[in-house]
């Protein structure tokens, strides 16, 4: 999930350098944490938050087959 996040974020903006995901496993599920450059977030984020929801409902689909719950925070 981490590398699919990354590749969805670096295809977005054009600082792909910038483009960093962390990971974190709790008993709740998995966080992936998505950070880009500061001048960049609203491509991520898009119009009222858009592409945002779209990427959190791709990951948590690919997610559902593992059995897991994600979570992804843009920061």
């Amino acid at each position: 999930m981490k590398e699919f996040l990354e590749t969805i974020a670096k295809m977005l903006v054009d600082n792909k350098d910038a483009v960093r995901v962390t990971e974190e496993e709790t008993e709740d599920g998995i966080y992936l944490r998505l950070s880009v450059a500061e001048e960049e977030t609203g491509r991520v984020i898009g119009k009222d938050g858009r592409i945002a929801k779209a990427i959190r409902t791709i990951i948590r689909s690919g997610a559902k087959s593992r059995g897991k719950q994600v979570y992804v925070d843009i920061e």
